[in-house]
Protein backbone atom coordinates (compact mmCIF):
# COMPACT_ATOMS: atom_id res chain seq x y z
CA UNK A 1 0.00 0.00 0.00
CA UNK A 2 2.76 2.46 0.91
CA UNK A 3 4.60 1.58 -2.30
CA UNK A 4 1.44 2.41 -4.29
CA UNK A 5 1.21 5.79 -2.58
CA UNK A 6 4.88 6.50 -3.23
CA UNK A 7 4.57 5.33 -6.85
CA UNK A 8 1.53 7.52 -7.51
CA UNK A 9 3.05 10.54 -5.75
CA UNK A 10 6.24 10.15 -7.77
CA UNK A 11 4.27 9.70 -10.99
CA UNK A 12 2.19 12.80 -10.15
CA UNK A 13 5.26 14.99 -9.58
CA UNK A 14 7.30 13.63 -12.50
CA UNK A 15 4.49 13.96 -15.02
CA UNK A 16 3.81 17.55 -13.97
CA UNK A 17 7.52 18.39 -14.19
CA UNK A 18 7.94 16.75 -17.60
CA UNK A 19 4.79 18.43 -18.88
CA UNK A 20 5.74 21.90 -17.65
CA UNK A 21 9.47 21.79 -18.40
CA UNK A 22 9.53 19.80 -21.65
CA UNK A 23 6.21 19.02 -23.33
CA UNK A 24 4.60 22.46 -22.95
CA UNK A 25 7.47 23.88 -25.02
CA UNK A 26 7.17 21.52 -28.00
CA UNK A 27 4.44 23.52 -29.83
CA UNK A 28 4.98 21.63 -33.10
CA UNK A 29 3.74 23.59 -36.15
CA UNK A 30 2.34 26.25 -33.81
CA UNK A 31 -0.62 24.26 -32.51
CA UNK A 32 0.37 20.65 -31.73
CA UNK A 33 1.23 19.96 -28.08
CA UNK A 34 1.35 16.59 -26.33
CA UNK A 35 -0.33 16.43 -22.92
CA UNK A 36 1.27 13.37 -21.35
CA UNK A 37 0.34 14.31 -17.79
CA UNK A 38 -3.01 12.55 -18.24
CA UNK A 39 -1.12 9.25 -17.99
CA UNK A 40 -1.47 9.78 -14.24
CA UNK A 41 -5.26 9.56 -14.54
CA UNK A 42 -5.05 6.60 -16.91
CA UNK A 43 -2.89 4.59 -14.51
CA UNK A 44 -4.45 5.57 -11.17
CA UNK A 45 -5.49 2.47 -9.16
CA UNK A 46 -9.01 1.23 -9.80
CA UNK A 47 -9.79 0.42 -6.19
CA UNK A 48 -8.96 3.91 -4.90
CA UNK A 49 -11.53 6.14 -3.25
CA UNK A 50 -13.46 7.85 -6.07
CA UNK A 51 -13.74 11.21 -4.29
CA UNK A 52 -10.01 11.19 -3.58
CA UNK A 53 -9.32 10.32 -7.22
CA UNK A 54 -11.46 13.21 -8.45
CA UNK A 55 -9.74 15.59 -6.02
CA UNK A 56 -6.25 14.45 -7.04
CA UNK A 57 -7.23 14.77 -10.71
CA UNK A 58 -8.42 18.31 -9.99
CA UNK A 59 -5.08 19.06 -8.30
CA UNK A 60 -3.20 17.66 -11.29
CA UNK A 61 -5.10 19.96 -13.63
CA UNK A 62 -4.84 22.89 -11.22
CA UNK A 63 -1.04 22.60 -11.03
CA UNK A 64 -0.88 22.53 -14.82
CA UNK A 65 -3.14 25.58 -14.96
CA UNK A 66 -0.95 27.44 -12.48
CA UNK A 67 2.24 26.65 -14.38
CA UNK A 68 0.64 27.26 -17.78
CA UNK A 69 -1.45 30.30 -16.76
CA UNK A 70 -4.44 28.71 -18.45
CA UNK A 71 -7.31 29.68 -16.17
CA UNK A 72 -8.72 26.30 -15.17
CA UNK A 73 -9.06 24.50 -18.50
CA UNK A 74 -6.70 21.69 -17.50
CA UNK A 75 -8.50 21.21 -14.18
CA UNK A 76 -11.87 20.97 -15.94
CA UNK A 77 -10.55 18.48 -18.50
CA UNK A 78 -8.84 16.35 -15.83
CA UNK A 79 -11.89 16.17 -13.59
CA UNK A 80 -14.06 15.29 -16.58
CA UNK A 81 -11.93 12.34 -17.69
CA UNK A 82 -11.50 11.20 -14.08
CA UNK A 83 -15.28 11.27 -13.71
CA UNK A 84 -15.98 9.29 -16.89
CA UNK A 85 -13.10 6.84 -16.42
CA UNK A 86 -15.28 4.07 -14.86
CA UNK A 87 -17.63 4.22 -17.86
CA UNK A 88 -14.72 4.09 -20.32
CA UNK A 89 -13.10 1.23 -18.39
CA UNK A 90 -16.37 -0.72 -18.27
CA UNK A 91 -17.02 -0.29 -21.99
CA UNK A 92 -13.40 -1.04 -22.94
CA UNK A 93 -12.56 -3.93 -20.62
CA UNK A 94 -16.00 -5.32 -19.69
CA UNK A 95 -16.04 -8.03 -17.03
CA UNK A 96 -12.39 -7.48 -16.12
CA UNK A 97 -13.29 -3.99 -14.90
CA UNK A 98 -16.31 -5.25 -12.94
CA UNK A 99 -14.06 -7.52 -10.91
CA UNK A 100 -11.25 -4.93 -10.83
CA UNK A 101 -8.77 -7.37 -12.32
CA UNK A 102 -7.51 -5.06 -15.06
CA UNK A 103 -3.77 -4.71 -15.42
CA UNK A 104 -3.11 -2.25 -18.21
CA UNK A 105 0.15 -4.01 -19.06
CA UNK A 106 -1.58 -7.39 -19.46
CA UNK A 107 -4.53 -6.41 -21.68
CA UNK A 108 -4.36 -6.53 -25.46
CA UNK A 109 -2.75 -3.68 -27.34
CA UNK A 110 -6.09 -2.84 -29.02
CA UNK A 111 -7.92 -2.56 -25.67
CA UNK A 112 -5.16 -0.37 -24.27
CA UNK A 113 -5.22 1.78 -27.41
CA UNK A 114 -9.01 2.20 -27.30
CA UNK A 115 -8.86 3.18 -23.60
CA UNK A 116 -6.10 5.75 -24.20
CA UNK A 117 -7.76 7.01 -27.38
CA UNK A 118 -11.14 7.67 -25.75
CA UNK A 119 -9.66 9.30 -22.65
CA UNK A 120 -7.28 11.52 -24.65
CA UNK A 121 -9.97 12.58 -27.12
CA UNK A 122 -12.42 13.52 -24.37
CA UNK A 123 -9.66 15.38 -22.48
CA UNK A 124 -8.59 17.31 -25.56
CA UNK A 125 -12.12 18.15 -26.68
CA UNK A 126 -12.88 19.60 -23.23
CA UNK A 127 -9.49 21.33 -22.98
CA UNK A 128 -9.53 23.00 -26.40
CA UNK A 129 -13.24 23.84 -26.42
CA UNK A 130 -12.77 25.74 -23.15
CA UNK A 131 -9.49 27.27 -24.29
CA UNK A 132 -10.62 28.41 -27.74
CA UNK A 133 -14.34 28.90 -26.97
CA UNK A 134 -15.27 30.61 -30.21
CA UNK A 135 -17.36 29.15 -33.03
CA UNK A 136 -15.56 31.27 -35.61
CA UNK A 137 -12.41 29.27 -34.81
CA UNK A 138 -14.05 25.86 -35.25
CA UNK A 139 -11.52 24.69 -37.86
CA UNK A 140 -8.61 25.68 -35.62
CA UNK A 141 -10.32 23.85 -32.74
CA UNK A 142 -10.79 20.70 -34.84
CA UNK A 143 -7.25 20.79 -36.21
CA UNK A 144 -5.69 21.41 -32.79
CA UNK A 145 -7.81 18.74 -31.10
CA UNK A 146 -7.14 16.12 -33.77
CA UNK A 147 -3.40 16.57 -34.14
CA UNK A 148 -2.65 17.17 -30.44
CA UNK A 149 -4.73 14.07 -29.65
CA UNK A 150 -2.81 11.96 -32.15
CA UNK A 151 0.53 13.21 -30.80
CA UNK A 152 -0.56 12.64 -27.19
CA UNK A 153 -1.88 9.14 -27.97
CA UNK A 154 1.34 8.20 -29.75
CA UNK A 155 3.55 9.46 -26.91
CA UNK A 156 1.30 8.00 -24.21
CA UNK A 157 1.28 4.55 -25.80
CA UNK A 158 5.06 4.73 -26.21
CA UNK A 159 5.52 5.73 -22.56
CA UNK A 160 3.10 3.03 -21.36
CA UNK A 161 5.01 0.38 -23.31
CA UNK A 162 8.47 1.58 -22.31
CA UNK A 163 7.75 2.11 -18.61
CA UNK A 164 5.30 -0.66 -17.83
CA UNK A 165 5.82 -2.52 -14.60
CA UNK A 166 6.87 -6.12 -15.01
CA UNK A 167 4.92 -7.31 -11.94
CA UNK A 168 1.59 -5.80 -13.01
Amino acid sequence: MNTDIALNAGRFILLILFQVLIFNHIDFLGYINPYIYIIFILLFPLNANRSLFLFISFLLGLFLDIFSDSGGVHAAACVTIAFIRPLVLRSTFGVSYEFQTIKLSSVSFIQRLVYVLVMVLVHHIILFSLEIFNLSHILFFAKTTLFSSLFTILLSMLILVLFRRKDS
